[in-house]
């Protein structure tokens, strides 16, 4: 039934002339392909969430707090109230409760555990096999960011669909470097929409042809358009996309930074933009698509599979592959940025893929570098709720009051932030906050991230890494006062007098970072 379903709908696209008769009918038509392969379960944001709580046992779930203080389940800003379970996993113990004394017995025994248990129970598995990724330029271009002559190239990078031709992913990628570079130079990848700085644009005379070409062909097709170019002669179908060369500039002469793509130009960085929801889509109804669908070949996730932020990690390595064969770029000296939840997805990929030698954590909360257990602002009640897309199914758990397996809470979990930011050790990892009055939420939980910093240092420190250079006494860890960072180890952080952007921070990172790679480099003789 289903079959003859399709050939019906085929056959009405043939007939339109949507698609041709070879289409139709050929080996590798539509027809085929959707003969052979089950198509992808649609599923709504909820009944996905539905039906990981069935495959998981549980019957009800903590209702997440409410980022409305006035609402009767508002989130707790209590400072009394805010550590029920005070006392985190210690990242250097093993799990048969031996001591990690030395750098061989984190790398060999700890480091692995962690990450078998950050896989499982937080962030996800991410499947044995995954698709080849083919990168194609799309096109390169001589452009300007500022003032500053760069080249920039867009791409894309098609996953090989071959297994399961019904869902196609093309991760979308820029990538901007210094024109007049002499030597390979650091890049900070960043996880936002890709697109070229300022493409170059014909001049207006061949605008102006290129306008009257497209004018002629639309009155062919529809010679009613006639009257409408008529009754507007000044309108033209294609407009300069020419981006203003003075973008910022106010800003700059008031006193204010340049923007983070002119900072990193200018200190002889390049950057490249990686658009996650090209990787993934930004929402739980689109787990039977994006990478994770293509993989479970359109089925839903089973609890121990990657969700969204494991999978934009696994994109901007993808990325990364591709960066180590760009002669440009350095790519011993690669970085990965992010913000709120994408703040979050950088701190992930800065954990689990080693090639990443820096990381500029922004404002990334819960699920980021917030401790798990501190009751403040966002909780994991609010990631096993309306965000569980962005993790494992088994992160459900721990919002569970009513479960075949009984209640669980943030206690029960076998690791916290701490150990995700160790992940990173002795890599250099800067987090950023800045303040809720300019916009940057208490929801997020600045103190909790700091405290986890504070407790990740330990690990630094064995593995010959200075650190924040305070106390580890994350329970009584006073933060910092705003604009003042610790910026002389490895481990980093500063929370700025701006709102929910690490813009005003990105100066220190790039200043910060130089120091560690020990750029630019040094002249011979010099």
């Amino acid at each position: 039934m289903q079959r003859k379903k399709l050939q019906e709908r085929w056959l009405l696209l043939v007939r339109s002339g949507m698609i041709g008769i070879a289409s139709f009918w050929g080996a590798g038509g539509l027809l085929a392909q959707t003969a052979r392969y089950p198509p992808p379960v649609k599923f709504t944001a909820e009944q996905d969430h539905q039906n990981m709580m069935d495959q998981l046992g549980i019957k009800t779930l903590r209702e997440g707090p409410s980022g409305d203080e006035k609402a009767a389940n508002h989130a707790n800003y209590d400072e009394s109230k805010a550590n029920p379970y005070p006392d985190l996993p210690d990242a250097l113990t093993l799990e048969d409760g031996k001591k990690v004394t030395n750098a061989a017995m984190w790398w060999d025994q700890r480091r692995p555990q962690l990450v078998d248990l950050f896989s499982k129970d937080v962030y996800g598995e991410v499947p044995k096999h995954t698709p080849k990724v083919t990168w194609k330029v799309v096109v390169t271009d001589k452009e300007r960011v500022g003032f500053l002559p760069v080249i920039a190239t867009k791409l894309v990078g098609h996953v090989d669909d071959s297994d399961y031709p019904l869902i196609h992913v093309d991760i979308q990628m820029t990538v901007v470097v210094p024109a007049n570079g002499t030597h390979p130079v650091p890049l900070l990848m960043m996880f936002r929409k890709s697109e070229l700085p300022a493409p170059a644009q014909p001049p207006e005379q061949d605008l102006e042809r290129i306008n009257a070409a497209v004018k002629a062909m639309l009155v062919e097709r529809d010679p009613s358009l006639q009257q409408v170019f008529e009754t507007y002669p000044a309108y033209n179908p294609i407009a300069s996309q020419e981006k203003d060369p003075f973008a910022g500039f106010a800003a700059i002469m008031a006193g204010a930074d340049p923007p983070t793509d002119q900072q990193l130009i200018a200190a002889g960085w390049g950057y490249a933009a990686i658009d996650p929801v090209s990787i993934q889509a930004d929402n739980g109804a689109g787990l039977t698509r994006g990478i994770i669908g293509l993989v479970n070949h359109g089925q839903p996730r089973k609890p121990d599979q990657w969700g969204a932020l494991r999978a934009w990690a696994w994109g901007a390595g993808r990325g990364m592959d591709y960066l180590e064969t760009d002669p440009a770029i350095d790519a011993k000296h690669v970085g990965i940025e992010g913000v709120s939840r994408y703040g979050k997805a950088a701190l992930v990929t800065m954990a689990f893929d080693q090639r990443f030698y820096m990381s500029l954590i922004g404002s990334s909360g819960e699920g980021g570098a917030k401790l798990n257990r501190r009751n403040w602002g966002e909780s994991v009640e609010s990631l096993t709720g309306g965000e569980y897309y962005w993790m494992a199914g088994n992160f459900m758990k721990y919002g569970a009051s009513e479960a075949s397996f009984g209640a669980m809470n943030a206690s029960n979990l076998p690791v916290d932030s701490h150990e995700l930011i160790d992940l990173c050790a002795p890599r250099l990892v800067f987090v950023s906050y800045g303040i809720p009055a300019k916009g940057d939420a208490k929801w997020l939980d600045q103190k909790g991230s700091y405290m986890a910093v504070v407790a990740a240092q330990p690990v630094y420190r064995l593995l010959g890494a200075p650190a924040l250079g305070v106390s580890d006494d994350y329970k009584t860890a006073e933060m910092p006062p705003v604009n003042h960072g610790l910026l002389d180890g490895k481990l980093a952080w500063r929370q700025d007098d701006g709102g929910h952007t690490d813009a005003p921070n990105v100066k220190y990172f790039i200043q910060w970072a130089d120091r560690w790679m020990d750029y630019p480099p040094k002249l011979q003789g010099k």
